[in-house]
C-alpha cells in the first residue's frame, strides 16, 4: 500500500499512521492513536521500574523482643530462603514502650537468629541501635553461593533405563 493511501485512510478514522517495523522490508505501520500508544509504553516502563525496584537484594525481617521459640524459629527459615535466593537480610527487632530499657533481650533474640542461619550466611553488620530498632546485617555466605553454583552446574542423575532381551515382565522384576 503506499503512504499516501495509508494517511488518508488514518485520518479518515481518526488516528495516526504510526511505523512500528521500520528495520523490515517493506517498513510495518500501524492505525492507531498515537497519545494512547506512548501512555501504554510509558506505562510499561514503569512497571518494569516497579519490578526491578521489588527485586532489590536487601530484605527485611521483622523480629520482636517478646518472641516465642517456634516464631524465632520460623523466621529463621524464612531468613534462609532469603538468603538461598541471593538476597542480603536486615533481621530488627523493633522496640515498643517499655522494651527499649532492655535491649539484652532483643540481643538474645538476635543471637538466636544469628546462630540459627550461621550455616547460610555470615554477619555483615554487628547488631547495632538506629532510633527504635537494633538491627544486624545477613549476607549469603561465599561457600553457600559455591554450592548453589555447583548443583547448577551439575545435571541431576538420570534414571537407569533397562532392557530386556526377550524375558518377561516377571524375569524383570526378579532382577531388580
Amino acid at each position: 500500500m503506499h503512504i499516501r493511501d495509508a494517511l488518508d485512510m488514518a485520518q479518515d478514522e481518526g488516528l495516526d499512521l504510526v511505523e512500528v517495523g521500520p528495520n523490515q522490508t517493506p517498513p510495518v505501520c500501524r492505525l492507531l492513536d498515537y497519545g494512547r500508544f506512548k501512555f501504554i509504553q510509558s506505562k510499561k516502563q514503569r512497571e518494569a521500574r516497579m519490578v526491578s525496584r521489588s527485586a532489590s537484594k536487601q530484605k527485611d525481617v521483622r523480629l520482636s523482643p517478646v518472641m516465642s521459640d517456634n516464631d524465632i524459629d520460623t523466621k529463621i527459615n524464612m531468613t534462609k530462603k532469603l538468603l538461598a535466593e541471593g538476597a542480603k537480610v536486615r533481621v530488627f527487632v523493633r522496640f515498643r514502650g517499655r522494651q527499649r530499657a532492655h535491649p539484652e533481650i532483643a540481643m538474645q533474640v538476635l543471637r538466636k537468629v544469628a546462630e540459627g542461619v550461621a550455616s547460610v550466611a555470615k554477619l555483615e553488620k554487628p547488631p547495632g541501635m538506629e532510633g527504635r530498632v537494633l538491627s544486624i546485617l545477613l549476607a549469603p555466605s561465599p561457600q553457600q553461593k559455591e554450592r548453589d553454583r555447583k548443583e547448577k552446574s551439575t545435571p541431576p542423575p538420570k534414571a537407569a533405563v533397562a532392557v530386556s532381551s526377550g524375558s518377561t515382565d516377571a524375569d524383570a522384576a526378579t532382577e531388580e
